[in-house]
């Protein structure tokens, strides 16, 4: 038998620390860390996680939507691996989620009800999340803020060259190299005219 704990935030740069120092308390012999939504289980430490479970063993999660953020998907891998993998879950901050406790009728009962009610909060969150994310982005547009790259200067002699090309006097190389930008770059400026 073996303890296991798994962690995960949902972008490279968020700090993991506190779900990590929470799994060794519980002492766990190995933590298993994604840097990814939880809109899915389509995630590599997970996966290779699961492969590694054994009938008898137990997985600690900080809380539930650490586990995943999809009400169907983390009901359907709370079943698998309960009954498939038969190892016990133990939710460290909702003590109903402790699958070693309870395995009579009622605490099975009251298990599955308290999993519901957190998976379908841990959606909820996760499509408040992605509403209010939109919601900002459009705010920002609004107030005239431009997300992604900045655009490029356009070159001094670009003007001059991009004729060249369009008359066949030049190749489309030969022209991305007098300007200094890559092929791709001229031949979308030059061919969508752009002159700012």
């Amino acid at each position: 038998m073996s303890n296991y704990g798994y962690a995960r935030v949902s972008a490279k740069d968020q700090n993991e620390d506190r779900q990590q120092i929470a799994l060794e308390l519980q002492g766990v012999d190995r933590i298993f860390t994604d840097k990814q939504s939880g809109k899915d289980f389509n995630r590599p430490e997970y996966k290779k996680m699961v492969r590694r479970l054994h009938a008898g063993d137990v997985l600690y999660v900080l809380s539930i939507d650490r586990l995943g953020r999809n009400y169907e998907e983390i009901q359907e891998q709370w079943r698998c691996l309960t009954k498939e993998k038969r190892i016990d879950i133990v939710v460290i901050d909702m003590p109903l989620l402790d699958t070693r406790k309870g395995k009579d009728l009622m605490g099975t009962f009251i298990a599955d009800l308290v999993l519901q009610i957190l998976s379908f909060v841990a959606q909820s969150e996760r499509e408040n999340i992605k509403r209010r994310q939109t919601e900002g982005i459009a705010a920002a547009k609004a107030r005239g803020v431009r997300f992604g790259r900045p655009s490029r200067p356009l070159p001094d002699n670009f003007l001059t060259v991009s004729e060249k090309w369009k008359r066949k006097e030049i190749t489309g190389t030969e022209a991305a190299i007098k300007c200094g930008l890559p092929l791709s770059t001229f031949r979308y400026w030059a061919e969508n005219n752009r002159i700012v």
